[in-house]
């Protein structure tokens, strides 16, 4: 995975049949973003129109005529056109931003519509600290993530949740409805404020990430989207000096190293691979210097955050000797993050860094006392940690993580260890 997400390519050497899709991903969002800082949450439909309308325009001119010398900047064009149309046209708005001025000498500047990279950024990262309200659920924060910041379809969004379009477009449109109803602007926040709404902001992004990451989608390509567009999210609000703190930079730093490890998760076949048995030739080396860099620029401040602390844990990880001390300090360190930030999932990971530290009857004891019976990843790592002392107790667990797990690539991997292990008690 190359660290492209800080910024997208200018030229199209594709096929013609997939530029269009390619640009709706990166080019939607863009537009969406400034029309809905244009428009306000009090009239979404307008930027949501005018932005598709763009696209279907496009489908239809370029079907016919080929394809512009500048995509890009066609779409930017015809979007800017078609806003201002509207804006000359519609009578509701001329009566609340022009009261004054006759419809006839109605005259909408070039800068009404700034499609400028300047002002895009802004508008993305303003819309990313709209749409964190804490108005709204964690789920809506990241559906709307997803469709106005990420530029996802619908179909899309709904694969990334498990559920269905009519599903998402109800969930979409109510959290719009209660953006509109507390009358949030689309604007940066105040200075004395910007700290509260990050916290939000952060967590949004993280379990954007994490959607991706731990996905229990079955399109490989969209989890792979979904971190890298976290990602660039994260960076947009390293770019912007008021939001360029070392929470930020600590999060951004975690994202490159576990994207770092992104190609070698998986096999060609979908399979996962489990940590220690991962081609480390296949770690992304750039990513992992990034993730370096933006954890070094963490660490200019006196808060250590949960994401210094996983970002450290996973820099750990990237370290490919599988040495004593590694182990030690990723254990250290999950004692520290379960102090600052506990979870279950954090838990659960620190007893399989305990057993490399201190052997797996100690990890175990720690393990069963979690009773996270419910998680498949539970019955995983307690059927790994007793293969070698009680076969019968690895299988029962494996067994019980095959009924939990969700995707067609957990339970793929979940039977091939219980079939390893099953073999091994026939002989």
């Amino acid at each position: 995975m190359a660290f492209f997400f800080f910024k997208e390519e200018g030229h199209f050497d594709m096929q013609n049949d997939k530029i269009l899709p390619h640009l709706f991903r990166t080019e939607y969002r863009k537009i969406v973003a400034v029309l809905y800082r244009h428009f306000g949450f009090e009239y979404p439909e307008i930027a949501e129109d005018i932005a598709s309308d763009t696209f279907l325009t496009a489908a239809e001119t370029w079907g016919l005529k080929g394809l512009p010398e500048n995509p890009a900047a066609w779409l930017y064009t015809v979007a800017r056109n078609k806003a201002k149309d509207y804006l000359k046209r519609d009578t509701l708005f001329k009566h609340k931003v022009t009261p004054a001025i006759q419809p006839e000498s109605l005259q909408i500047p070039e800068t009404a519509i700034d499609l400028s990279e300047q002002n895009i950024n802004d508008s993305q990262l303003q819309m990313l600290f709209a749409i964190c309200h804490p108005a709204l659920s964690v789920e809506a924060q990241i559906g709307l993530a997803l469709r106005i910041l990420c530029g996802f379809g619908i179909d899309e969004v709904a694969d990334a949740f498990l559920s269905n379009k009519e599903t998402i477009n109800k969930r979409l449109f109510r959290a719009k409805e209660k953006l509109k109803e507390k009358k949030v602007k689309i604007e940066f926040p105040g200075e004395g404020e910007i700290g509260s709404r990050l916290a939000t902001v952060l967590q949004t992004l993280y379990l954007l990430f994490n959607e991706g990451y731990y996905s229990a989608s079955k399109n490989t390509i969209l989890r792979k989207d979904l971190c890298l567009e976290a990602m660039r999210l994260c960076y947009l609000l390293i770019e912007y000096k008021l939001s360029n703190v070392p929470e930020v930079n600590a999060l951004l730093s975690l994202m490159c190293f576990h994207a770092s490890r992104f190609e070698a998760r998986m096999d060609e076949n979908g399979e996962i691979i489990r940590y220690d048995e991962q081609d480390t030739t296949l770690w992304n080396k750039e990513l992992i210097t990034k993730g370096k860099y933006y954890l070094n620029q963490a660490t200019k401040g006196d808060i250590i955050s949960k994401y210094h602390l996983e970002a450290i844990i996973a820099y750990w990880h990237t370290i490919k000797e599988d040495n004593p001390e590694k182990w030690e300090n990723i254990l250290q360190l999950y004692n520290r993050l379960l102090i600052t930030a506990y979870s279950p999932v954090a838990a659960l990971n620190r007893t399989y860094a305990l057993s490399k530290v201190r052997g797996k009857a100690a990890a175990i004891a720690e393990a069963e006392k979690l009773q996270l019976k419910g998680n498949h990843l539970y019955h995983v790592l307690l059927g790994h940690l007793y293969k070698d002392t009680d076969q019968q107790k690895a299988i029962d667990h494996l067994q019980t993580a095959l009924k939990l797990a969700k995707t067609a690539a957990e339970k793929s991997r979940i039977a091939k260890d219980l079939n390893s292990l099953t073999a091994v008690k026939v002989i």
